[in-house]
């Protein structure tokens, strides 16, 4: 089973995006954009609370 990690190498603000690209295999811009998106929707606020969580909580890979 892979472990989440924050990615060190292909990072934009925290690396989050970029880990769960690499751990699910997927472009690390797609789960950028998703993320924008859900943010919009979300007006925002909810989801930018998720991330600074998940920026605090997952470690950072190797």
């Amino acid at each position: 089973m892979k472990k989440l990690y924050r990615s060190r190498t292909n990072r934009k603000i925290a690396g989050v995006c970029g880990g769960i690209g690499e751990i699910t295999g997927t472009d690390p811009t797609i789960i950028r954009l998703v993320t924008v998106i859900l943010g919009l929707i979300t007006v925002f606020f909810p989801f930018f609370i998720a991330y600074l969580i998940a920026w605090w909580l997952v470690p950072e890979g190797n």
